[in-house]
């Protein structure tokens, strides 16, 4: 299949489980590796907002990579930006085996967030075009197209959440520089399986010629966007360096503290697989699910401002309760993120269905980016209390950006775009 033709049932299936096999792959050694920089360095000695700007350049770099990765994806292929996402990732494991113990510190952290850079572009060069192949083999059905997106980022998650624990693992095992030389081996081979299996040419169409033609997405797309921005700050606010350190200092081990976040991140993962039995359904994919949208957003919101009011009165063991309170957040925070990844494609326009996935992908690297950099700002200033009461103002801004969400796709301006 090529052009923007939407795949026929028999290979679109095969295809999606192809995209699916291999997401699953790099994102089991996406997990692993922050657990790898977060362990390795913490140990190391390096303080909390140092292991917060490790992190910095890896989301920065997912902004411009979504937005170029998305008019590559429709300009090349799905399948060759995937196999070109793979083919960095593995560089990037590379360049973080070369470091030398004995560098100093600022040539390591140098090296480090520049290797997390090239990671960070392969995080979603592959994210973009495997979510864009979900549009391109479900065709047009809103239930079909629920339910792949559902299991996709509900599996994919869910993956990542082992990925936590098999950088642990990989670390005590094999070291630092053997777990990424493993890592890299083990995408080597999803990377030959993907160009030996995928149609080259799938999803290739005739892609924007001007920069404001690229960023021209409908109404639909745009206002989901900016609730991704708000609803990924408000999640990684807390969990890239407030909630381990903050679990690490209540007595927590290392092995408790990356279990807990594993444990966390496979249980939102599940949920989000869930997610299209949990939200009522429509004929036509928008009249049900945009006020679900909003709905679910209002109640994420709500948890953050329990748990702030519960470390500020200074509760009895606040670990206990904060692990509590953010497995309900996980839940919560799954049937959103479930339903946003379902919606942008409802919006989305089949012809370049690739580029509008790389525009609200940017917006989720935004988000992370800055939740990132205020995770380890908010945790100095005011330590977990003061993540928590950032989380919950991001999240009712991103409630109030769900108001706005059209109906339906006229109102929203979606449709096929050539």
């Amino acid at each position: 299949m090529s052009g923007s033709a939407l795949a026929p049932s028999g290979s679109g299936t095969r295809n999606y489980a192809i995209v699916t096999a291999a997401y699953w792959g790099f994102t089991l050694t996406d997990g692993a590796l922050r657990m790898l920089v977060l362990l390795h360095f913490f140990r190391l000695g390096y303080s909390p907002f140092t292991l917060a700007f490790l992190f910095l350049l890896y989301e920065a770099a997912g902004i411009g990579a979504n937005l170029v990765g998305g008019w590559l994806a429709v300009r090349f292929g799905i399948a060759r930006m995937l196999a070109v996402g793979l083919a960095t990732q593995i560089l990037g494991f590379l360049m973080l085996s070369a470091m030398s113990p004995g560098w100093t510190a600022v040539a390591s952290v140098a090296w480090v967030v520049a290797a997390q850079g090239v990671c960070g572009v392969a995080k979603d060069l592959t994210k973009t075009a495997s979510k864009s192949a979900i549009k391109l083999t479900a065709g047009e059905a809103s239930g079909r197209l629920f339910r792949w997106v559902a299991f996709f980022t509900g599996s994919k998650n869910a993956m990542k959440g082992l990925g936590f624990f098999l950088g642990g693992l990989l670390l005590e095992g094999l070291g630092f520089r053997g777990a990424l030389w493993a890592m890299a081996a083990g995408l080597a081979v999803i990377l030959a399986g993907v160009v030996l299996a995928l149609p080259p040419l799938m999803g290739k169409a005739k892609a924007s010629r001007t920069t404001r033609e690229l960023f021209a997405k409908n109404r639909g797309v745009n206002l989901l966007a900016a609730a991704r921005v708000f609803l990924f700050g408000a999640r990684d606010v807390w969990f890239v360096v407030g909630l381990p350190v903050f679990l690490y200092a209540a007595g927590w081990s290392f092995a408790m503290v990356g279990g807990f976040l594993a444990l966390w991140t496979i249980g939102y993962g599940v949920v989000q697989a869930a997610a299209p039995a949990l939200v009522r359904r429509s004929a036509d994919g928008l009249t049900t699910e945009v006020p679900a949208a909003r709905l679910w957003s209002l109640l994420l919101a709500l948890v953050p401002v329990a748990l702030t009011g519960a470390l500020l009165v200074e509760v009895p063991r606040p670990d206990l309760v904060v692990a509590a309170g953010l497995a309900v957040f996980g839940f919560v925070f799954a049937v959103n993120s479930s339903v946003h990844s379902y919606l942008v494609l409802a919006y989305a326009g089949s012809e370049k269905a690739a580029e509008d996935v790389g525009f609200y992908y940017a917006a989720n690297a935004a988000g992370r980016f800055g939740g990132t950099l205020l995770s380890g700002l908010l945790y100095g200033w005011g330590g977990l209390a003061a993540c928590l009461a950032g989380s919950a103002i991001m999240l009712v801004a991103c409630w109030a950006v769900t108001l706005g969400l059209p109906l339906n796709r006229a109102a929203s301006g979606a449709g096929p775009r050539g």
